[in-house]
């Protein structure tokens, strides 16, 4: 396996990340423990996760499963703060205060004494960058934090906080961890560019478009009844359009010519895209995970690339899978 430096920092990442949203609903501690053992056995190293994945319970399992296998130490955490954990004013968002007690908190439900990527899970635009940047220094210099990174942040927001770091002699962010995949290639813009130019790491999610890319969906205002757009609805539903199924049904047909299974194809696209260090893969069963595996050693041919670009042309989207970014005020039309 190939691992790949995680941007400017001498961390190396396996090139799939496990994502945990699923641990705790619908995925049981117990499948979530065997998918845990599954990944590491593979290869996979980086473990990601949030404060808000089913009010903490993700990292609860995570902690708990890690401390009885004795296997924390093979493994990277990353976790995330900014969304509500409580009803007060303070108990969200990236100041000082709420990221201090965040930190703190996900440090005792992953039962560890550091988080080796602590992230902010989104911009916080009415909080000056340096108070951010100030407090995650801090945690990074009292050893509860090895690295911080962001998520879903535009590349300008990007580049105010590395001159500010530079300025201040603040912590650099390593990492950014934006929407990715065939469907919504917006990142190709500017965030590609940035990082490949500032070193900085692309961990991306949702590189299966939630389903779309594998025939999850076949109409875009009715949805399976176990499906996230059905359950949850909101922010999901409105990334399922018709001109993403239209496009996931062609994607289909290159995959079954190809002879690769879509998930498969859908995952190994963004993996073999520039500047990627890692797309994160969120199995609800261990069935699941063991279908992604082969992934970390395969390579995307030419061809392949050039009929996906035909599908959806570089920089461009067919769904929008940037919606819970209020900065990002191009609209994708749902049919």
């Amino acid at each position: 396996m190939n691992h790949r430096l995680l941007g400017r920092t001498g961390v190396r990442v396996s090139p799939l990340a496990l994502g945990t949203q699923n641990f705790g609903n619908p995925t049981s501690e117990e499948d979530a423990a065997k998918i845990i053992h599954t990944a590491l056995d593979a290869g996979i190293n980086l473990i990601d996760t949030s404060n808000s994945y089913n009010d903490g319970e993700s990292e609860r399992i995570i902690g708990r499963t890690l401390a009885q296998s004795g296997r924390r130490y093979e493994t990277l955490i990353s976790t995330k703060a900014h969304y509500p954990t409580g009803p007060g004013p303070n108990e969200r968002g990236n100041s000082r205060l709420h990221l201090v007690q965040a930190c703190e908190e996900s440090l005792w439900r992953l039962q560890t004494d550091h988080i080796d990527l602590f992230q902010i899970h989104r911009p916080s635009p009415e909080i000056p960058i340096d108070e951010t940047l100030s407090a995650l220094t801090d945690l990074v210099r009292q050893g509860k934090v090895r690295y911080v990174g962001t998520s879903t942040m535009p590349a300008w927001g990007q580049m105010e906080a590395v001159m500010m770091s530079e300025l201040k002699g603040y912590v650099r962010f390593a990492s950014e961890q934006p929407p990715y995949n065939l469907l919504d290639r917006r990142i190709e813009n500017e965030t590609v560019p940035f990082c490949q130019k500032y070193e900085v790491g692309l961990i991306t999610w949702s590189p299966l478009a939630m389903g779309i890319l594998i025939g999850r969906y076949a109409d875009d205002k009715e949805y399976p009844a176990d499906s996230r757009a059905r359950l949850v609805g909101s922010i999901y539903a409105d990334r399922v359009t018709a001109r993403g199924i239209e496009t996931g049904n062609q994607f289909l047909e290159i995959a079954s010519e190809a002879g690769i299974p879509a998930a498969q194809l859908g995952v190994l696209w963004v993996k073999e895209q520039p500047a990627i260090t890692a797309p994160l893969i969120g199995p609800r069963t261990l069935d699941q995970l063991t279908h992604l595996l082969p992934v970390l050693d395969m390579t995307l041919t030419d061809e392949l690339a050039a009929a996906c670009d035909k599908l959806v042309p570089p920089g461009s989207a067919v769904a929008n899978f940037h919606n819970t970014a209020p900065w990002m005020k191009m609209k994708i039309e749902s049919s």
